[in-house]
């Protein structure tokens, strides 16, 4: 029988050394997450505040942990924040400054990547690649977060070669962005590619990868 620890093994001696693997527990015990960590992989990845919450304190390891799903403005609350290392799903200037003020109260500065919608889907939160230099001028000035990185999902539906376009302008707005070297901003992360697209967003040029159902299996219920 193929272990979790198995196939994270598997999975990093095919990924390039430079790309980082976001083990997206998806709802697996922390003895799952447990096992990725050993197993090489070290950052956890979460979709929801309420899950980390219980998984975090059984997993004494040290590992980042990322904020992968939707944020809201009501989940924006120190308890929450404290959790997490990264969050990768910022969309919004006004979300950005939320964060900001409630990381203010704590004294922290806190690492956030802005989710770029590459796809412009209506039904999909990030930024469309057109605003995002805009957004980011904004966010520039907060104190208490620091913008290191851009995320995308890609389409939502198609095959895994039709995220390709997307990998690509996300990766050329990423270094455009950087070229820019706008004061207050330092892009070093270029979150793109999930189970299903990991290996196309790499060879588009992402740095990080987001996988669950490749590491964990269908979600755990």
């Amino acid at each position: 029988m193929t272990t979790v620890a198995d196939t994270v093994k598997r999975v990093l001696r095919d990924i390039p050394p430079h790309v980082t693997v976001v083990a997206a527990a998806k709802g697996g015990s922390a003895e799952l997450i447990r096992d990725a960590i050993e197993a090489g992989v070290a950052v956890i990845g979460q979709n929801y505040f309420a899950e980390a919450r219980r998984a975090k304190p059984l997993v004494p390891y040290a590992a980042s942990w990322h904020f992968l799903g939707r944020l809201r403005p009501h989940d924006i609350r120190p308890g929450n924040l404290a959790i997490f290392d990264v969050l990768q799903s910022v969309d919004s200037v006004e979300l950005a400054a939320r964060i900001d003020a409630k990381c203010a109260s704590t004294g922290r500065v806190l690492p956030v990547f802005l989710e770029v919608n590459s796809a412009r889907e209506p039904q999909k939160a990030g930024l469309y690649p057109e605003d995002v230099e805009t957004a980011l001028r904004r966010i520039a000035p907060l104190s208490h977060l620091r913008v290191t990185g851009l995320m995308t999902m890609g389409p939502l539906t198609g095959a895994p070669e039709d995220s390709r376009p997307y990998f690509a302008e996300t990766r050329r707005l990423y270094d455009h962005i950087r070229q820019l070297a706008i004061p207050g901003i330092s892009l070093e992360t270029l979150s793109m590619g999930m189970s299903d697209t990991y290996l196309i967003a790499i060879e588009e040029g992402s740095t990080m990868v987001r996988l669950g159902t490749r590491l964990f299996g269908p979600r755990q219920q």
